[in-house]
């Protein structure tokens, strides 16, 4: 890793008063800049961290008003770019993320490979033992909607926060328009990929301590749905019909469409028999299920492409702007 490279810390502060002092202590010693962002926290954990932590790399932002964890990292991201970062690390203040991990996740961006890395849990099986059975179940279903919605087929975890960033990559990010809570790392994928960024993930050690989360599942499932949804579908329009056609660009809609009617049409007739007693005549049966069964080869095809479409060369090593597509 460059030892040259300016690594700035950003830390989103809520209700992590206890821990917050120690995982500022434990910082590597690559760090340029770190920034503590008070997202309204109750407990006043920017003004806690003034009064307890002393070190002249330490920048302190306070929100009026909570943004959530989304909008708590955007502002970091501003303010590490204008003070002239070149890599960005996001690390909880609850104690979760080992710091001194921080060059292991900064190695694939500063030597060109990546433009953004992320944590995954999942490396080790025998650690991932510590983890409670119900985020298993949870993270392996978000990671399979993640990869749908995102286009990353590559990574697993998608809810891990510890992410790194090169600047000329976070710079491209549309900052307004990025979710601002929970839907936030998944989220961001999604809006790496309209500009083709190269994702890689990064083993590391899942670490539960006594930390209380502040997300309920049940209040957020539909909402999660909703939006990954909404991401698929405008992935899929920017990646095969704005920027490019391609055999992919067929393939799809003439299997959904091929798939609907076969279930569509199959459906209608063997109501219909069923109305009148009779079976279902075995040429209807056959003109319901071959376009079913092409339809469903026709989406196939496409995820296969889709798949192998994961971008593969950092657009930070390519070229110094990118306009973001308007989302």
């Amino acid at each position: 890793m460059n030892p040259n490279a300016r690594i700035a810390v950003v830390i989103p502060s809520y209700k992590v008063t206890r821990q917050i002092a120690d995982v500022i202590a434990r910082m590597p010693r690559e760090v340029w800049r770190i920034y503590v962002i008070d997202d309204a926290c109750p407990d006043h954990s920017g003004q806690f961290v003034e009064e307890n932590v002393s070190r002249p790399d330490l920048r302190i932002i306070v929100h009026e008003h909570n943004h959530g964890v989304g909008g708590a990292v955007m502002t970091g991201y501003r303010a590490a770019i204008a003070d002239g970062a070149e890599v960005i690390v996001k690390v909880d203040g609850d104690g979760q993320m080992d710091p001194q991990l921080i060059p292991y996740l900064v190695d694939p961006i500063v030597s060109g490979e990546a433009d953004y890395a992320k944590g995954n849990r999942f490396y080790d099986l025998e650690k991932i033992r510590t983890m409670p059975p119900s985020r298993l179940f949870g993270n392996a279903v978000l990671s399979l909607m993640t990869k749908l919605s995102s286009g990353y087929w590559n990574l697993f975890d998608p809810t891990n926060g510890y992410t790194a960033i090169h600047a000329d990559v976070a710079r491209q990010l549309p900052f307004d328009k990025i979710s601002r809570r929970f839907f936030f790392e998944t989220d961001m994928l999604f809006r790496l990929n309209t500009f083709r960024a190269v994702v890689v993930d990064v083993p590391m050690d899942a670490r539960y301590a006594n930390e209380v989360t502040n997300l309920e599942v049940r209040s957020v499932i539909g909402e999660f749905l909703f939006k990954h949804a909404r991401n698929f579908a405008k992935r899929v329009f920017y990646n095969y019909y704005l920027r490019d056609v391609s055999l992919a660009s067929i393939q799809l809609p003439v299997g959904i469409a091929m798939l609907m009617f076969g279930i569509g049409f199959g459906g209608h007739e063997w109501i219909a028999s069923a109305r009148l007693g009779i079976p279902t005549p075995a040429g209807t049966v056959m003109l319901a299920a071959l376009p079913m069964l092409m339809g469903l080869q026709l989406i196939l095809a496409f995820v296969g492409y889709d798949i192998a479409s994961v971008p593969q060369r950092p657009i930070h090593r390519r070229r110094p702007r990118i306009s973001p597509i308007p989302q």
